[in-house]
C-alpha cells in the first residue's frame, strides 16, 4: 500500500473518532503489506488495538472517578507481612464477593495494612471492569450533609450507588457525630443486597454504638453483616516497624 492510501486511511479513522487504530495504522498496515497479510488479518490486528486502546482509557478514567487515596496496589502488597491469613487473602482477591453483591469488613488495630489492603482490592476490581467509589468517614458524612441542606441527599446516595463497590475507610478512630452517623446508614441500607461495601475500622462493628448512636449503629451493622465477610487485622503497627528499621525514609545523601 502506498503512502497516500495509509493517509487516507488514518484520516477516515480521525473522522470516524477511532483514535487507538489510528494512532496503529501507519505502521501496522506497512507490516501488513511487507508480510503479506490477509486483509482479515490486518483488519482484526487494527480493531484489536482499538478494543484494547478503549479498555485502557476505560481502567483509567475508573480509577480516577474512584477517588483512591494512596495509589496503593498488590505490587506493594507483601502478604506474608500481613496477619490476614493468606488463604483469606488469595480468596478476596478473586473478587466473588463483588459479583454477589457481599460486604468486606476489615478491622483491627492502626498499621496492620487494613487501608492498603482494601485500596489494593479497589485497584483490582476496577482492572477487572469495576466501578469503585472510595470516603473516609468524614468525606461521606460531608457529603451527604451538604445535600441534605436542600433536600437532594437521596439524589447524591443514588449517584453513590452507581459504583459496584462503596469503600469507607476509617472507622474507629473518633466519635461520629450524628449526621455522619445516618449517612452511613442510608449508605449502607443503599447498598443493601445490591452493592458491596468495603469498609476498614479499628473498631469491630459490634463497638460501632460505642461511636455513635445506639439505635443508627445497630441498624447500620444489622444491614452491613448480613452477607459480610470479617477479617481481623492484629499484631504491631507496620509502619512503626518500619519507621523503627529505617525503612520509612530514603536515607539522606550529604
Amino acid at each position: 500500500m502506498s503512502r497516500a492510501p495509509i493517509d487516507e486511511v488514518v484520516d477516515l479513522l480521525r473522522s470516524l473518532r477511532l483514535p487507538h487504530m489510528r494512532a496503529a495504522a501507519p505502521d501496522l498496515l506497512a507490516t501488513a503489506k511487507a508480510q503479506r497479510w490477509d486483509p482479515a488479518e490486518a483488519m482484526r490486528a487494527l480493531l484489536g488495538e482499538e478494543l484494547a486502546g478503549r479498555q485502557a482509557s476505560s481502567v483509567r478514567a475508573r480509577r480516577k472517578a474512584a477517588g483512591f487515596p494512596t495509589g496503593k496496589t498488590f505490587d506493594a502488597w507483601d502478604e506474608t507481612v500481613s496477619s490476614i491469613p493468606a488463604p483469606t487473602q488469595r480468596a478476596l482477591r478473586t473478587l466473588e464477593w463483588i459479583d454477589r453483591h457481599e460486604n468486606l469488613v476489615v478491622c483491627g488495630p492502626s498499621g496492620t495494612g487494613k487501608t492498603h489492603f482494601c485500596e489494593a482490592l479497589g485497584h483490582a476490581a476496577v482492572d477487572a471492569g469495576h466501578k469503585i467509589t472510595w470516603f473516609s468517614l468524614e468525606h461521606l458524612g460531608a457529603l451527604v450533609r451538604r445535600h441534605g441542606a436542600d433536600d437532594t441527599a437521596a439524589k447524591a446516595i443514588k449517584r453513590i450507588m452507581r459504583a459496584d463497590v462503596i469503600m469507607i475507610d476509617d472507622i474507629g478512630l473518633l466519635p461520629v457525630a450524628t449526621e455522619t452517623a445516618e449517612a452511613l446508614y442510608r449508605v449502607v441500607d443503599a447498598a443493601y443486597e445490591k452493592r458491596s461495601i468495603a469498609l476498614s475500622s479499628n473498631l469491630h462493628p459490634a463497638g460501632f454504638d460505642e461511636l455513635m448512636p445506639k439505635t443508627i449503629a445497630n441498624a447500620t451493622v444489622d444491614r452491613l453483616l448480613h452477607h459480610a465477610h470479617i477479617v481481623m487485622t492484629a499484631g504491631d503497627s507496620i509502619r512503626l516497624t518500619q519507621a523503627t528499621a529505617g525503612k520509612g525514609v530514603t536515607p539522606l545523601t550529604n
